[in-house]
């Protein structure tokens, strides 16, 4: 098993929910983003989700995407975050999830990806415009490397498209909690537990629930019913509040990755 499968069986034992933590690669820079990713990992978080910066991302809203282009005018590139994943590999060993729109990893290469991924650490790979249906040779080259491939669900895929996703994933199920894009919302979807209750049926997988999740509350409150959680705006936002400075940024980061980890705690 890699490091993602061996995090959700822990906090199983521990009867806790997973946090999943979703920053910009490169934003504000490099060196920012391992000094980010380590002291999310001090402070709570179980599993990192790092943006591959791109100028048209599929899902993301405008907190995500201002965050990539001032990540793409320092230059930031899949080859730098991949030697970053690598560095950070000297320091921490908590999961590392990358998602990417397809077109960064077809220019790379898919094979090159999937080797360099897997060499610099890498545990898992979720690319929102890439369907199952066209993942074959990408998701072929991911199972035999063992780099998981995380497909998302959303309140409007039927039961035919639950099988499929359930099938093809491996990892975690993500479960979009909103249909639309990301970002901060004050109220969350009504009907996440049902949906929740349902995609069970396909599978054994851990379910963790993303977008529009800002809050301890929120987080508590879907902590309740799946088995981790995925924030992202919430913490981007911290981030471009420090655009002209950085001090503080650190410190104000990991005090809201303790407070969403305490509130999901036992749940």
């Amino acid at each position: 098993m890699g490091r993602i499968e061996d995090r959700f069986n822990e906090l199983k034992k521990r009867n806790e929910k997973a946090l999943i933590a979703f920053i910009s690669a490169g934003d504000p820079d490099i060196e920012t983003t391992k000094d980010l990713v380590l002291e999310m990992d001090k402070r709570g978080a179980d599993i990192i989700e790092l943006g591959v910066p791109f100028s048209d991302p599929l899902a993301d809203g405008p907190t995500i995407q201002k965050s990539y282009l001032r990540a793409l005018k320092k230059r930031v590139s899949l080859k730098k975050i991949l030697k970053m994943v690598k560095e950070l590999r000297h320091k921490t060993q908590i999961p590392i999830v990358l998602m990417s729109s397809y077109n960064p990893v077809y220019r790379y290469g898919e094979n090159k990806f999937v080797r360099d991924a897997v060499s610099a650490g890498v545990d898992g790979v979720i690319i929102p415009d890439m369907p199952p249906e066209e993942s074959g040779y990408l998701w072929a080259r991911s199972y035999r490397k063992w780099l998981n491939t995380i497909f998302l669900l959303a309140p409007t895929s039927n039961d035919e498209r639950i099988k499929l996703i359930c099938k093809m994933s491996r990892g975690f199920i993500y479960y979009v909690s909103v249909t639309g894009i990301t970002g901060e919302r004050k109220l969350l979807s009504k009907d996440i537990e049902g949906m929740i209750k349902k995609i069970r049926q396909s599978t054994d997988l851990p379910l963790a629930v993303g977008f529009g999740i800002s809050t301890p509350q929120q987080a508590k409150e879907i902590a309740s019913c799946a088995d981790g959680i995925i924030v992202g705006s919430a913490i981007v936002r911290i981030i471009e509040k420090h655009a002209l400075s950085k001090n503080g940024l650190i410190g104000d980061v990991g005090d809201f990755i303790k407070s969403l980890k305490n509130a999901i705690r036992h749940e």
